[in-house]
């Protein structure tokens, strides 16, 4: 008796782990578990209308700390966007053994570049669905939050040539810390000179080194990662943009905007920024989001770390991505 119970059980937790692990349908398309490997794991949504041979974008969304795919993918409601934009998504998932909140490692030296720790891990996430779905390589991009933000921030500089362009939901700048402390500095004050950094990430690039357009979203209440940090990231970007732009530090893209802008959307005001490129075309967006605090801009309350009011930021961002 006691034996078969044994095997019940063990039948049951097989079953648990399995249905884990299934496609998920949301809408008309799925939603996997992919294992990557040293206890990483990704999931990957695939919309209703995608057909093999037919080359489709890619968004890499990387959560936040205390997040999940399932979490995040509620929260940005993305999924529901590449149903209907027809796009695949990548979900990331940080390995806990790694950092047990979940958090993705943006603050150690070993993280901020090609070929190194979580980014080359990423990146290779991002092959395997190349692998696997019919994907226009010169239409993916990365967008983040919190620590997801500050990790996108980082694969824009260590991987320009996968990578079309940027979202930073609440981020630092590249390079911003080195260590945990570190981190939690710059969270609270802002990383190092943004202008210094910003020549780390124009070096970091290499010869795959080209302009990269970055669309920003950061409440003025977020007390988690302070407002300091999304003027921190502009001016990061538009120094590494300046000296990708002609090779010289001579403001050909710079941190004052050519053109500001206000609204209101659910009751929430907001004012964005437009900064051009030297040839007067718009490479980075700025959404200062009144009253939002550590949170994704109108996304759903499904979700963790959401504000159902300002801005959608996942429809934002893929508009901003979709002209670039």
């Amino acid at each position: 008796m006691r034996q078969i119970i044994k095997q019940l059980v063990l039948a049951a937790l097989t079953l648990i782990f399995m249905t884990a692990y299934l496609p998920v349908t949301e809408a008309a398309g799925t939603f996997t578990s992919y294992y990557y490997g040293s206890n990483f794991y990704y999931k990957v949504y695939v919309p209703g209308t995608y057909t093999a041979g037919t080359k489709v974008p890619l968004m890499v969304m990387l959560h936040g700390c205390l997040q999940n795919p399932n979490d995040f993918a509620a929260g940005t409601r993305m999924n529901a966007l590449a149903e209907e934009k027809k796009f695949i998504v990548l979900y990331p998932e940080m390995n806990v053994y790694a950092n047990p909140n979940a958090c993705w490692n943006w603050f150690y030296d070993y993280n901020q570049h090609r070929g190194s720790g979580e980014p080359a891990i990423i990146k290779g996430m991002v092959d395997a669905v190349k692998a696997k779905y019919s994907i226009d390589s010169s239409r993916v991009y990365v967008a983040g939050l919190s620590a997801g933000a500050g990790m996108s921030v980082i694969m824009g500089a260590t991987y320009p040539d996968v990578f079309r362009a940027v979202g930073v939901s609440a981020g630092v700048e590249y390079n911003a810390a080195n260590t945990a402390a570190g981190g939690i500095s710059a969270m609270s004050y802002g990383g190092i000179d943004p202008n210094t950094a910003g020549r780390d990430a124009y070096y970091e690039m290499g010869s795959y080194k080209r302009r990269m357009p970055v669309i920003v979203f950061h409440g003025t209440s977020d007390t988690t990662v302070e407002l300091i940090n999304a003027a921190q990231v502009i001016t990061q970007w538009a120094q590494t943009n300046d000296l990708v732009d002609d090779g010289s530090d001579n403001g050909s893209v710079n941190n004052t905007a050519e053109l500001t802008t206000s609204g209101t959307v659910n009751g929430r005001s907001y004012t964005k920024y437009v900064y051009n490129d030297g040839s007067g075309s718009s490479l980075i967006h700025y959404y200062k989001v009144s009253g939002l605090e550590h949170a994704w801009s109108g996304g759903s309350t499904a979700g963790s770390y959401t504000d159902p009011y300002g801005p959608d930021a996942s429809r934002v961002m893929w508009d901003f991505f979709s002209a670039h």
